[in-house]
């Protein structure tokens, strides 16, 4: 009987101690507020498909030309939704761009599952980018990605296993789940050895992934499209050096990195920042419509600047 009895106390102790693992890891889910017709776009609502037979939902922002035009997936960073991302609808917009926005699962108005991740995180990407394939108006050929921290990573991960993404742009991504992951056992003042390695190993089991084969300093390396790494020279939440590292893992020189004025989620000036992440864009995803229709050749708005996560660790 005290057997039995200890048993069930242990197996109870598990069940909480799982439940309490994986609701502080939980993203916060936030709606949006505003849309893009707060900042003057023309937009509908769109829900599509994704993995686990679940539905995203996000803004569609068609280009402002007739014809099939280039198009850019933003995804948001942990506990962030499509509003968060909106500052850069109109640059973008304006630069001939389609532009769809949209919220990862568990976050803003996508559908709940059992747990979010960056893998997670990375299906959503290729998911919203098979539906804009389906779109009569988007060129196939000219489909970029643009993502913030843990959807920076998302979007290298998905880059770096889908062929046909024209370029990709990495707002202030970790280098390792790892690194990321440590940083936050630490704020808690969770000893590494043996609760936060044993913590890892879970997560890793949990979202059925090994942290080394989803960390952006090693996917960089088999990204092959023009990518943009952006950071925030005084970003707190990830310092600089894991974008210099992420940099430094790279396979060739289509990988950029530009450090720039703000912190994780603060880019201060960004009208004066932005420019530059579409000027990337525009280069990138036109010299790709040239290359593939020439395959024989070698070779802002006073809107919000923030572009906010929670900071919390996710694989």
């Amino acid at each position: 009987m005290n057997a039995l009895l200890g048993t069930g106390l242990a197996v109870g102790l598990l069940w909480l101690l799982r439940r309490l693992i994986h609701r502080s890891l939980a993203p916060d889910r936030i709606p949006e507020q505003r849309t893009p017709a707060d900042v003057g776009l023309v937009f509908r609502e769109v829900c599509f498909p994704t993995a686990n037979g679940k539905n995203l939902f996000g803004w569609f922002v068609p280009a402002p030309d007739d014809g099939r035009a280039p198009a850019v997936a933003i995804i948001h960073g942990w506990g962030g939704n499509a509003e968060t991302m909106l500052p850069l609808a109109k640059p973008l917009h304006e630069a001939g761009f389609a532009v769809l926005l949209f919220d990862a699962r568990c976050h803003g108005r996508s559908d709940e599952d059992t747990f979010a991740s960056l893998p997670r995180f990375a299906e959503d990407v290729e998911h919203a980018v098979a539906w804009l394939h389906e779109l009569e108006k988007v060129d196939p050929d000219r489909i970029a990605l643009v993502g913030h921290s843990v959807g920076a990573g998302a979007a290298l991960l998905a880059a770096s296993r889908r062929k046909g993404i024209a370029a990709v742009v990495s707002l202030a991504a970790f280098s390792h789940p790892v690194a990321m992951m440590k940083r936050w056992l630490g704020a808690k003042g969770i000893p590494f050895v043996p609760v936060g390695w044993l913590l890892m190993r879970y997560v890793e089991w949990v979202i059925g992934h090994r942290f080394d084969d989803i960390a952006p300093v090693h996917t960089i390396r088999r990204v092959r499209c023009p990518a943009l790494l952006i950071h925030g020279e005084k970003d707190e939440t990830v310092p600089v050096s894991e974008a210099e590292a992420i940099h430094a893992a790279r396979s060739g020189n289509h990988v950029e990195l530009r450090v720039v004025a703000g912190s994780h989620d603060d880019y201060g000036d960004l009208a004066r920042e932005v420019p530059a992440l579409v000027a990337f864009l525009v280069k990138r995803v036109n010299r790709t419509a040239v290359t593939s229709a020439a395959p024989t050749s070698s070779g802002s708005n006073s809107v919000s600047q923030r572009l906010g996560d929670s900071g919390r660790p996710t694989a």
